[in-house]
This record gives C-alpha cells, structure tokens and sequence, in this order.
C-alpha cells in the first residue's frame, strides 16, 4: 500500500509560528473530545440507567469504549508512522462524531454499550495522534509547557463535563452528552484540515492486520473473562478458566504474529528496553488506578453523599484539576532532576491519596473527598507526563508514533482492566451487603445489584433500608479503593526500579 508520507508537519518558520498556534488549538479541541467524554457520562450513570435499565451491564459502556480506545491506541500509532498524522487524526475524529450521535440514540444498554464501542474506535486516534503531534511540532524543553496546556484540557473538561452532564441529567436528556461532541469535534477537524500541513513522500508499507487482529481478540477475551468472572459464572468455573484460557493463547499468537510482521503494530523493542518496559507499565498501572474513582466517585456522591448530579461530578473534577497544574509542573522538575525521579515523586503523591481515601470516616466529608482526588489528580500528572516525554525523547522522529502509541496504550490497557476489575470487586461488594443484610431489614431492600441505583435515585426505600443501602454504597466503594492503593503501591515499585537515566535521541526530523 502506498503511504503519503513522512508525516512530519512542516518544519518553518510559518508553521513555528501562527500554524503552530491552530494546531495546538485544534489538538486541545480534539482532546476535549476524550476528557469530557469521560466526566460527563459518569455524572449521568443514575439517569442513564433509569431511563435503559441494566445497571449490572453499565461498566461495559465504560469497559467496551476502553477496550476498543485501548486496542486500537498502537494501531493508530504506526499509521502515524506510515500514513501521516492528518488523516488519521481527522478519520479517528470523525468515527467519534459518529458514535456520539449512535450513542444518543440508543434504546437500551446493549445499543449503548454498542455505540460506545464506536466512539472508542475513533478514540484512539485522538489519544495516540494528538501526542504524536505535540513530539513533532515541539522539542523536549517545548514540550513540558505544552503538555501542560493539554493537561489543562483535562482540568476544564472535568468542570464543563460534570456540569453539562449533570444539567443535561436533571433538566434535559442524557442523550445531549453526547451530542455536545459534535461541534466541539467539527471545529477541529476544520482547523486541523486548513493549518496541519504535512510532506509527501511515497513509500510502500506493509499493515500488520494479523497482529493488529490477534491483540483485539487476546484483550476483548482477557475482559469478559474479568467483567463475567464472579457475575455470569464463578471464577474458577470452566468457563472462567476458559476464557482465561483463551485470552493466554491469543496472546501468545499475538507475540508470535509481532515477531514476524515486517512492520510490526506492536514491536519487540518497545519491550527489550527497560526504560521504555518499565514506563508502560506504570502506565498500565496508573490507568488501572484512575478507573476506581471515575467509574464510581460520582455514584458515591449521589447515593453516599446525597449529592446532585452536578455537585457529584465536580467533587470527581477536582482530580483532574490537580492533574494539569501538576502536569505543567512536572516540566520544570523533569528538566532539573530527570525524567524517572519526577516520575517517583508523583507515583508517591498518587499512593497517599489512595489510602487517603480509606481514612475517611462514613459518609465521609465532601471537602475531604474533593481534598483528595485533587491529591491524587496531582499525583498522576507528575507520573503521567515526565514518562510520556521521557518515552518520546528516547527514540527517533521515525519511532515515535509506535513509541507514543505503546505507552498510551499501556495507560489505556490499565483503564480498560481497572473497569472491569473495579467493576467486578464494586458489584461483589454491593452484593455481598445485601446477602448479610439483617432479616428485619431484608424484605425491604432490592433483591439484586441492578436495583439498588434506582432505589436510591428513586428514594423509594425509607428508614434504616435507606441507611443500609447508604452503607452498602460506601463499603463497597472502599474496596474499589483498597484496590487502588494496592495497585498504587506497585507502581511506585516499577517506577523506583525505572533506570534513572533517559537516554535521549536528538530531534532529527525528515526534511
């Protein structure tokens, strides 16, 4: 297949200057696309799932967007490499748009979960592309104020995400949070259009599909067996140990197809170098971590807190506020101390605030809750970017899409196994509740999982029911926590055992 590239933008003083400044805009445009999609289909879990019903099936529209976002991140990546970054930025964007719309229309969970498996297969291109695009416009030094602007996307979509989500939610429809995708990604996809120009140099490539196939199918295995295991069948019933099974050998023919590719999706290199190795999984960790209370802080909000929907969603955006003001931060302290002890420091201020949590007396304070996802938002984004940029300078102009692609894969890997596993351990908690509940109170508590979200937005149940469905909510939500500080404290240990040393290849671009 002929490729139209090397996709470098143009390197002049033009596009150094004014067309740097649209591109920029356009990326951070694109990026509101993913953060905000996040934020805002949280706040809406309780009006979503009383409208379509199926709560015990609502992790999957987090866990298939995940998924398919998470697949197709490296895929994404090495088309960059071969084809340019414009056109699979603007396709990417434009499959979102389309699953936005499919998404609004959904009758019930199975559509929805359906179309957001959609929108995640335009996702992907976002995620990949956009900082793909920020290592090519921008040098090392560059590149920790920008990171720190796209960081900020994060920070604003989670105030206009929460908010939008929640008044959508109490004074509208759900179906506008998707639907408000569309002008924001139509502005983007113009301005990309008109100021991203990249030079063409026809060169045949070879597309990796087998490889790119297998990983589909070794990671969507590897998540049923997660998201079913404990709910559908038990998990060590056959069918447990089957799909499991199945996810171990897919994965096994996906080495296998890599180490044969000619251009492989995923190279063995990516790997084979500890700096690289030991990044993306912290990456895998750090996502994993960030799925406990995305998926689950703004039901705790409503149902423990008695929040609205609105005030719910904010005390989740204090992370990701902490999250860019640390991020532009961390640009100034990778510069001075190197990329892996910047990186110690935020894996460090990301395990307090995860057991930080687990000191919080029932029902626990708003102040201290938003007090510590802003804790933990900092924590991640002095992790996130030194890795990121410390990843990006270690390799060639010609790697750094796969290079980029790998470790945003790696943190989307760990998002995608944090929402079904925090899925599975928050459904068992909440299960296990009302299984211990005393008789007195048992005839008047819902029979399963599915039913005690619209219980609680419904206030149908009265009383010592009430409080005792509160507590369930809150206990439940602790173990997603312990998970996470678990999981926090083994990316500290695989940041400590990062090389502390980067080393970083000059920035030698195609001319």
């Amino acid at each position: 297949m002929e490729s139209l590239i090397n996709p470098a933008p143009v390197p002049d003083s033009e596009t150094d200057s004014r067309q740097r400044r649209w591109i920029l805009t356009a990326l951070m445009l694109t990026m509101m696309l993913a953060a905000m999609d996040t934020t805002i289909v949280s706040t809406a879990i309780p009006q979503i799932v009383g409208d379509l019903g199926g709560f015990a099936l609502f992790s999957w529209v987090f866990s298939v967007y995940l998924l398919a976002q998470t697949v197709t991140i490296p895929i994404y990546g090495k088309l960059a490499d071969m084809f340019g970054r414009k056109s699979v930025l603007i396709i990417g964007t434009l499959i979102f748009l389309t699953g936005s719309v499919a998404s609004a229309l959904a009758w019930n969970m199975v559509a929805l979960i359906t179309f957001r498996g959609l929108q995640g297969l335009g996702a992907g291109s976002i995620m990949a592309t956009v900082n793909t695009l920020a290592g090519d416009l921008y040098s090392v030094r560059e590149r920790a104020r920008v990171q720190g602007w796209l960081s900020s996307v994060w920070g604003v979509a989670s105030i206009v995400g929460p908010t939008l989500g929640g008044a959508f939610a109490e004074y509208a429809s759900w179906r506008w949070i998707f639907l408000i995708n569309l002008p924001i990604g139509g502005l983007a996809v113009f301005l990309i259009a008109k100021f991203l120009h990249e030079k063409i140099h026809p060169h045949r490539h070879r597309i990796d599909y087998e490889g790119a196939i297998l990983m589909l199918l070794a990671v969507a295995a590897l998540l049923l067996g997660l998201l079913q295991g404990g709910q559908a069948w038990p998990w060590w019933s056959p069918a447990s140990v089957g799909v499991f099974g199945v996810a171990l050998l897919l994965a096994g023919a996906t080495v296998w197809a890599e180490r044969r590719a000619a251009e492989p999706v995923m190279p063995d290199w990516l790997w084979r170098q500890p700096v690289l190795a030991l990044s993306n999984l912290a990456m895998i960790g750090m996502g994993l971590v960030m799925m406990g209370p995305n998926t689950y802080l703004p039901t705790f909000g409503q149902s423990v807190l008695s929040l609205g929907a609105i005030s719910a969603g904010l005390m989740l955006a204090c992370m990701s506020i902490g999250w860019p003001l640390a991020s532009a931060l961390s640009g100034h302290l990778y510069l001075r101390i190197g990329f892996r002890d910047a990186a110690l420091a935020g894996a460090v201020l990301a395990a307090l605030a995860a057991f930080g949590f687990l000191l919080l007396p029932y029902p626990g304070s708003v102040w201290a809750v938003a007090l510590d996802q802003a804790m933990l938002g900092a924590g991640f984004g002095l992790l996130s970017t030194p890795l990121l940029v410390g990843v990006q300078s270690t390799v060639p102009w010609q790697q750094r899409g796969v290079a980029t692609g790998a470790n945003m894969f790696s943190r989307y890997l760990g998002q995608t196994l944090g929402a079904a596993v925090f899925g599975a351990v928050f459904n068992a908690g909440i299960a296990s509740e009302l299984e211990q509940a005393p008789a007195a109170l048992a005839a008047r508590l819902p029979h399963n999982v599915d039913s005690v979200i619209g219980v609680l937005h419904d206030h149908e149940s009265h009383g010592a029911a009430d409080q005792y469905l509160h507590h369930a909510m809150f206990t439940a939500t602790q173990h997603v926590y312990i998970g996470a500080a678990i999981v926090s404290l083994i990316v500290l240990a695989v940041v400590l055992f990062t090389p502390r040393h980067f080393p970083v290849v000059p920035d030698q671009r195609p001319q």
